[in-house]
């Protein structure tokens, strides 16, 4: 049975699964993009075209990027249909062969790309080349959502830099732990789920000695095997520790790091890093924040006062002389987590 034009999904709708599809990619593929593609067959007379799709996501470095995982799940289905992908496909040998000369050999007679790939490599070409085999290619759907969703990899395309999230949990008078140190627990289950959901989609998680000698983080992704963003022993974020890490800490093994914050971020980079959490301690993060190098902050606030200024504040070291200084930055979301908020919140610019 056919389904009516009018309500026959549109290229929004299916570029919506792709986003989705690559979220759940995200901290797994560095050093390339967390992209997704759906792969819809021209219907039949038998079925709706509302209901069938083949997906795919970009798989760890050296495996099948999304378009070819679309395609191989469609198999003879793709010839006729279109394909939709978050980013444009990739025309040049790499690790794997060219995306496009695989969805060219696959028929398809269309593809919707949702953004053009700022890599140099790539910055054009993917596209050029679809249309010279005579494809229709069409960019734009699904654009904001997916430059948002792939910001760290833009910004470490056109600069080289990763893109580095300060996260802290504090109480809402802005202290991250008590006088004497102690800082388990500060927010609650829900909020701290969220938090490793947040480590799962970085490359490397970075902290100070400091912190490891008072807390002993593990540093780990720990979420339920069925939740999208479970992280198995082999696909853990590389742990950073700023400084000697002590002997017997549960961090071990760790990358051990001195220097400027970006002398650190530099290392980093040539490490093919594209996100860093940067989960503290206050002097990192003061050292971070002050140098100008945050991208995000992520705080997670309790509804709870230390009440008094010996316990340790969000960042230890001089702040703003006068009001005129002040870092003042724009609210990007804030999220109900169980008795606690997250707030995003990023640079004014």
């Amino acid at each position: 049975m056919s389904v009516p034009d009018d309500e026959q999904p549109d290229d929004e709708h299916w570029m919506r699964r792709a986003i989705a599809a690559a979220d759940r990619a995200e901290g797994r593929t560095s050093p390339n993009p967390w992209v997704g593609a759906v792969v819809v067959p021209a219907p039949t007379e038998s079925e709706s075209a509302a209901e069938v799709s083949f997906v795919g996501a970009t798989a760890p470095a050296g495996g099948p990027h999304a378009e070819v995982a679309a395609l191989e799940a469609a198999g003879p289905r793709a010839r006729g249909g279109t394909l939709y992908v978050t980013l444009e496909p990739c025309a040049h040998d790499g690790r794997t062969p060219p995306c496009t000369r695989a969805v060219v050999a696959a028929g398809v007679r269309r593809v919707v790309v949702a953004l053009a790939d700022p890599d140099p490599q790539v910055d054009g070409r993917g596209i050029a080349e679809l249309r010279g085999a005579g494809l229709v290619v069409d960019v734009g759907p699904g654009a904001a959502a997916v430059t948002e969703q792939l910001a760290p990899y833009l910004k470490h395309r056109r600069s080289g830099m990763p893109w580095v999230t300060l996260k802290l949990a504090a109480t809402l008078d802005g202290r991250i732990a008590a006088a004497d140190g102690t800082s388990r627990w500060i927010t609650g289950e829900e909020a701290r789920l969220d938090a490793h959901r947040l480590r799962a989609r970085a490359d490397a998680v970075v902290v100070g000695a400091g912190t490891v000698r008072t807390d002993d983080p593990a540093l780990t992704v720990r979420l339920p095997a069925d939740d999208p963003h479970h992280r198995g022993t082999g696909e853990q974020p590389l742990r950073v520790v700023l400084g000697h890490l002590p002997e017997g800490a549960a961090a071990a093994p760790a990358l051990e790091l001195e220097g400027t914050p970006a002398a650190v971020l530099e290392e980093l980079a040539r490490r093919d890093v594209i996100q860093v959490l940067v989960e503290g301690g206050p002097h990192v993060a003061h050292e971070f924040h002050r140098a100008g190098l945050v991208d995000r902050y992520v705080l997670y606030l309790a509804p709870a006062l230390a009440g008094g200024d010996d316990a340790l504040p969000m960042f230890a070291g001089s702040g703003a002389a006068t009001m005129g200084e002040v870092w003042r930055g724009r609210l990007h979301s804030v999220t109900s987590l169980g008795g606690d908020i997250r707030v995003d919140l990023r640079p004014a610019g």
